[in-house]
């Protein structure tokens, strides 16, 4: 039986985490894998109970960091080579940009059969300034050289990695859409939007528009709040902004809703009657999707946006910014309303659409629950890596 060595940067809340507990899961019989994790940041949300749930069990390398340290990345480099001795794996496949560095590094060095590596997102624009953003190309570049293939979560993923960023060759690279079990959106939703409205005092005659992830700068939750107050001035009826997720800019984003004269309601003080529900994590994020109308975006760069392929899951229009892989995840004009990424006019433009049209969004509704059930089940996403880990072994032999 082939062994496959996973790792991980971090067990954090998002498309990473499922990506690589499906893998670890639902590969066997046919390979043994063993899933290896750094240590997440303390501004962010622990994903440990999905693999918890899965009965993985993890071993954990708590020098493995986001942030670049090189006393921590040399030990924790240390103890990957170590693991690859003692487990002695025919495929170390690594996920995400840490371990990607340290885990292709450690599998070069050990002689390794077959190194891949996943892209969930990159760093290549709107992170880091140029001349540490370049750095990171040169890199990737070097690190792509001592792989056997780099997987791509999108089509357009693969473009900007192959021909815009030039971090690795179209002919190694493939592209492999993530996976997800999407049919728990379908159920209880009556019951769950009930509860979820319930919880946060919002009436069923409001408008409840969600945006869902880290409130970092890289999302831009700047953009949505600005855009929602736009639009509550001009719509006649109720709306509410829910902001599901937590993060180093929360303090930032609480103070400009402030600004812009919207009543605020927070995990410390709920408030009836609030614009603007901060609500921190939710794990069961199908509670707030079904009490939500219309699901947002905003970010300056993604990957596979997990919160997107979940909302049409959850039979939901979203209106969001085109960037990276977005527009593979969705539908444009069918299951979602895109704009340019800073363009404040035109997301204002479309969250109003989707607000003031019931029809609209009830035509978006069963469009999108048909098009992710169908891309993004994770069976589709274990039979593609099988046959792939088949391919590069029988290349190998």
């Amino acid at each position: 039986m082939p062994k496959v060595l996973r790792i991980i940067n971090r067990l954090n809340l998002g498309g990473p985490t499922y990506n690589a507990a499906y893998l670890s899961r639902y590969l066997a019989p046919e390979f043994e894998t063993m899933l290896v994790a750094g240590i997440k940041e303390d501004t962010e949300e622990s994903s440990e109970y999905i693999v918890t749930e899965m009965g993985l069990k993890p071993v954990y390398i708590p020098e493995m960091r986001r942030e670049i340290n090189f006393k921590n990345d040399r030990i924790a480099y240390r103890k990957i080579v170590q693991l690859i001795k003692e487990f002695k794996p025919d495929i170390v496949h690594t996920h995400a940009a840490k371990a990607g560095t340290l885990g292709r590094l450690a599998a070069s060095h050990m002689k390794v059969p077959v190194i891949i590596h996943t892209f969930h997102g990159h760093v290549f624009h709107s992170y880091f300034n140029p001349v540490k953003t370049q750095l990171f190309k040169y890199i990737e570049r070097y690190l792509s050289s001592l792989s056997t293939r780099i997987i791509a979560i999108s089509d357009i993923q693969k473009d900007e990695l192959c021909l815009i960023h030039k971090v690795c060759k179209p002919s190694k690279t493939v592209v492999v859409p993530l996976g997800f079990d999407l049919s728990r959106f379908q159920f209880n939703q009556e019951e769950h939007r009930r509860n979820f409205r319930s919880e946060y005092f919002i009436e069923e005659s409001t408008i409840a528009v969600c945006i869902i992830g880290r409130i970092v700068p890289v999302k831009n939750h700047e953009l949505f709040i600005r855009a929602f107050a736009n639009v509550k001035g001009q719509y006649k009826g109720k709306m509410v902004g829910i902001i599901v997720g937590d993060g180093e800019d929360r303090a930032k984003m609480e103070l400009l809703a402030g600004e812009l004269n919207l009543i605020l309601s927070t995990p410390e003080k709920k408030i009836k009657g609030a614009d603007l529900i901060f609500t921190s994590w939710i794990f069961d994020v199908e509670r707030p999707l079904a009490g939500s109308d219309v699901v947002a975006m905003t970010s300056l760069n993604e990957g596979t946006p997990v919160s997107l392929i979940e909302a049409q899951a959850a039979g939901k229009p979203i209106v969001t910014t085109e960037v990276g892989g977005i527009s593979n995840v969705i539908l444009p004009g069918i299951t979602a309303l895109l704009s340019p990424s800073g363009d404040l006019n035109l997301f204002s433009e479309n969250l109003k659409r989707l607000v003031e049209d019931a029809s609209l969004r009830n035509s978006m509704k069963d469009k999108g629950w048909h098009f992710v059930r169908d891309k993004f089940h994770f069976e589709r996403l274990v039979s593609d890596i099988k046959t792939l880990y088949g391919e590069l072994l029988s290349e190998k032999r």
